[in-house]
């Protein structure tokens, strides 16, 4: 019977001590990369919004009221943007600024009603991004809008976990979809009247196509572009992107992902990994969506790094197609840094105010140009890189594998195999739990076995 109780102690208290120190630091991570805009807003009365042609098809891309994935929400935008051939406008139920996953904050170009009103009638596009359903209250006006445009004039397109957004809305019932590889199980169970699928990038069913994980969301946002516009225009973008997948557009067969043990890096970086690396992200005007979304959606998300947006002046920055983006810090209040990340492979030049007054500053945090010498390259890649040299290969390997990212034999990957810190705090944690029951295990319950 005691040897019994001795291992229940022992259990308890391991349990207790590195499980839940690891329960604390994940839900820490992961309340940070889900922040939402806390700042005095700048004044808005003045944001940009994309000139509306009536001879062109309208895309809306939605923003929730609390949060949106960063990739979900700008790759897309950005694609249907370099066609020309779209209206495309960030829209969400209202006119405040919304926030992407990393901490990067969006005004919208137009609430629901605004949209509704503009048209007259449904958007001809709509995307949807992952947004988590934190608060019933404050997200049902997403799930009540894409319900009221659900007829075959409106294509949904998914990206991502968006397809969980999509199956909310009951539109999927009876129909197939993808969705992100770590969250198709557990969706199997929440909507079991969907069949989903694991072996494809994208599915289309009717008026609705629904994309697998992240990049995925590039081959389905191609996929819809070649079917309204023809393959040379989706090629074009592609190209314009480097995108280096484009037979997923014609063949969207892949061999599935699933959770494997080397996964197991990710969750210690999110739970273990205390001594986040601090990466401030420079904000400029005619700064490319895709390639802001390299920043955010590799370092933020690996469960490594805070990323802080930084700007030289207290109001919206306008993008290469015209988002409005809102920083949270400017460069005289901005908290230190071990780098500031700048993307964009012009980003020297198209960004040189803004360069020279950061310098100015006194700031000592690095200069990061993330893509000074990738001309040719997809925007990912030298995120990927530099990940695995600020951490190490096997955080690296996984940022690629939650990106869904199938491109990856020319990376070159440079730096620790594993994270010394991510492992070595669990096993500390362990050997103080193992002499802290020890200790229980002397003082009470031997102790017991001596007096008896």
């Amino acid at each position: 019977m005691k040897a019994v109780i001795r291992i229940i102690v022992y259990l308890i208290i391991f349990v207790v001590i590195v499980g839940g120190t690891g329960a604390i630091g994940l839900m820490s991570t992961m309340n940070a990369g889900m922040s939402v805009y806390d700042k005095t807003p700048p004044v808005l009365t003045n944001v940009q919004v994309p000139k509306y042609d009536s001879g062109k098809p309208t895309v809306a891309v939605l923003l929730a009221n609390e949060v949106t994935e960063v990739f979900d929400f700008l790759v897309p935008y950005e694609m249907f943007a370099m066609t020309e051939a779209y209206n495309v406008y960030g829209v969400a139920p209202d006119r405040n600024i919304k926030s992407l996953t990393g901490g990067l904050d969006v005004v919208p170009h137009y609430s629901f009603e605004e949209m509704d009103t503009m048209l007259g009638k449904g958007p001809d596009i709509i995307v949807i991004p992952f947004m988590p359903i934190l608060n019933e209250q404050k997200y049902a006006p997403v799930r009540e809008w894409i319900q009221k445009h659900s007829d075959d004039k409106t294509t949904l397109l998914s990206i991502c976990n968006g397809a969980e957004n999509l199956a909310d809305t009951g539109l999927l019932n009876g129909k197939s979809a993808a969705t992100h590889w770590g969250d198709i199980n557990r969706l199997i169970k929440q909507y079991p009247d969907i069949q989903w699928v694991k072996d494809q990038r994208y599915v289309p069913q009717g008026n609705m196509v629904s994309s697998a994980g992240l990049t995925s969301g590039i081959d389905a946002t191609l996929y819809v572009i070649s079917q309204q516009l023809g393959d040379a225009a989706a090629k074009k973008v592609a190209e314009n992107m480097n995108y280096p997948s484009y037979e997923y557009v014609t063949n969207p067969d892949m061999k599935p992902f699933n959770a494997g043990l080397s996964d197991i890096t990710y969750i210690l970086n999110n739970a273990y990994q205390w001594n986040k690396v601090k990466a401030g992200v420079l904000l400029y005007n005619g700064a490319d969506e895709l390639d802001l979304s390299a920043a955010f959606d590799t370092y933020a998300a690996s469960g490594t790094t805070t990323t802080l947006t930084v700007s030289g002046k207290h109001e919206p920055i306008v993008t290469k197609h015209g988002l409005n983006l809102v920083a949270r810090y400017q460069t005289n209040d901005v908290p230190e840094l071990a780098k500031l990340i700048v993307v964009g492979e012009d980003a020297e030049y198209e960004a040189a105010e803004d360069i020279e007054q950061w310098n100015n500053s006194g700031n000592r945090a690095e200069l990061l140009f993330l893509h000074r010498d990738a001309e040719g390259r997809f925007a990912m890649d030298p995120a990927f890189e530099d990940l695995a040299g600020q951490e190490d290969i096997q955080t690296a390997k996984f940022a690629a594998k939650r990106l869904e990212y199938r491109a990856t034999d020319h990376l070159k990957l440079e730096g620790s195999t594993f994270s010394y810190e991510a492992f070595g705090i669990p096993v500390l944690l362990g050997i103080v739990s193992v002499i802290i029951a020890s200790f229980i295990d002397r003082r009470f319950i031997c102790r017991k076995k001596r007096i008896e």
